[in-house]
């Protein structure tokens, strides 16, 4: 069971769960058009058995269900995202009323529900069509971008709660363009910086999209991840602070401070395009929340090969199945430092935090995740510990409510709330489940 509950919390403190768009509906239902996920999938050596997307949970036929599980854990709130090229099949033109449809009966099936719709725009299924234009390398995205905010939300902006344009743009600009993880599968530092502005930028023209649209509660949901230096030398100080200024500085710093950490730009900005200081007046539309992503930290060590001059080394706290180290304080240290580096009394939202388990339906059918509970317990302390020393925090949403396609990684690494099984797609509801149920009681209203 869990130690925290809803009353350990504020009044109207939100609690919520999220999923994304290809990682559960089935990209091949509905008239959905190819993305960059599905050809980065189909390459030999890049996706564990070349598994994809195109059945995933079937949450399109099965959503019915999974709101049913959603709403009968308690849940304030429902995060999810919606597909660029469901929406638009070839990332521009003629949208596919198929998949407006699909976000219209799903956005009403969670009202129907009690739960409060919370859309993000992109969980990184980029059109393949606007890929084979140099997708976020391509200054032109931004555009591309907003007048596909402009379609969906057009559609279905007027019954959200909450809205972001894009989850995680460390992941879609540096995971993708520069280590090569993800799709498109690049290690390219030009593609790198590129696309990492360029995500910034249709951040901030996608706020500026809704706010004409007369949509409000709009935010940004950056990733963060802690950088601890591996030792106590200056030399590992200074990769650690560089690791921190590429993936936490670059995206807080342009939306919250207009600027970018000195330390990514000595190796970035030679490959920024022409003219990129004059795009912060659009990066810095003004925004109602911030959200925070928070899985793990990093031990940095220094590295004498080629900027950026670090190095990952392993830890020493217990690990995830996703071999990240456990450590509740980042959260903390993030929630706290946020609030007073970048967004002041703005109000703060976990947006994703979970964990990975090698989760094992026993032979009575009940599936035991005394793992997850404990992880999931321990942020919550740190979430109230940051709330008692005055940071704004309204909301807390678990990271996943079902385990799904987790990308590269196929369907091995297991997040969710509730088992899948992806043979017979059968949910079977976790004892995480169950115990959060019981701690966040009824639904707030």
């Amino acid at each position: 069971m869990f130690r925290n509950s809803r009353s350990d919390f504020p009044k109207g403190f939100q609690f919520g769960t999220a999923t994304s768009a290809y990682q559960i509906e089935g990209h091949g239902f509905g008239g959905a058009g190819l993305t960059h996920w599905d050809s980065f999938a189909a390459t030999p050596g890049n996706v564990v058995r070349a598994e994809h997307g195109q059945r995933a949970c079937d949450h399109y036929h099965r959503y019915g269900e999974d709101l049913d599980l959603a709403a009968n854990a308690g849940f304030d709130c429902y995060r999810f995202s919606t597909s660029w090229a469901r929406v638009l099949p070839e990332g521009r033109g003629t949208p596919n009323p198929e998949g407006l449809d699909f976000y219209d009966r799903l956005t009403d099936a969670m009202l129907e529900r009690g739960l409060k719709p919370c859309v993000t725009l992109y969980h990184w299924e980029l059109p393949q069509a606007l890929a084979d234009m140099g997708g976020w390398r391509n200054g032109d995205i931004a555009k591309w971008f907003g007048d596909y905010t402009h379609v969906i939300m057009s559609r279905i902006g007027d019954r959200m709660y909450s809205a972001a344009p894009i989850n995680e743009p460390w992941c879609v600009g540096w995971l993708s363009h520069f280590l090569g993880h993800h799709a498109p599968g690049l290690r390219d530092i030009r593609a790198t910086a590129r696309a990492m502005h360029h995500v910034m930028v249709a951040h901030g023209t996608a706020i500026q999209v809704m706010r004409g649209l007369g949509m409000d509660n709009l935010g940004g949901v950056f990733n963060l991840e802690w950088a601890t230096p591996a030792d106590n030398s200056d030399a590992a100080k200074l990769a650690a602070e560089r690791y921190d200024a590429i993936y936490n500085g670059f995206f807080l710093g342009g939306a919250f401070q207009g600027r970018y950490p000195d330390l990514a730009l000595e190796g970035l900005e030679p490959h920024l395009p022409q003219g990129w200081q004059d795009d912060f007046a659009t990066i810095t539309a003004p925004v109602d929340w911030c959200g925070i992503n928070y899985y793990t930290r990093k031990l940095i060590a220094p590295d004498a090969g080629p900027w950026p001059q670090y190095a990952e080394v392993d830890g020493p706290l217990p690990k995830t199945q996703m071999d990240w180290e456990i450590y509740p304080q980042g959260l903390y240290d993030f929630l706290i430092r946020t609030a007073r580096d970048y967004t002041g009394d703005l109000p703060l939202i976990v947006t994703e935090n979970g964990m990975a388990n090698a989760d094992v339906v026993a032979a009575g059918g009940g599936v035991d995740d005394p793992a997850r509970i404990a992880f999931v317990d321990a942020h919550l302390d740190a979430v109230r510990r940051a709330i008692a020393d005055g940071a704004p925090i309204q909301g807390y949403f678990l990271w996943s409510l079902l385990d799904n396609y987790e990308w590269a990684l196929g369907y091995e690494k297991r997040f969710g709330l509730i088992h899948v099984d992806f043979d017979t797609l059968a949910r079977t509801p976790k004892a995480s489940y169950h115990a959060l149920k019981t701690a966040i009681g009824p639904k707030q209203g």
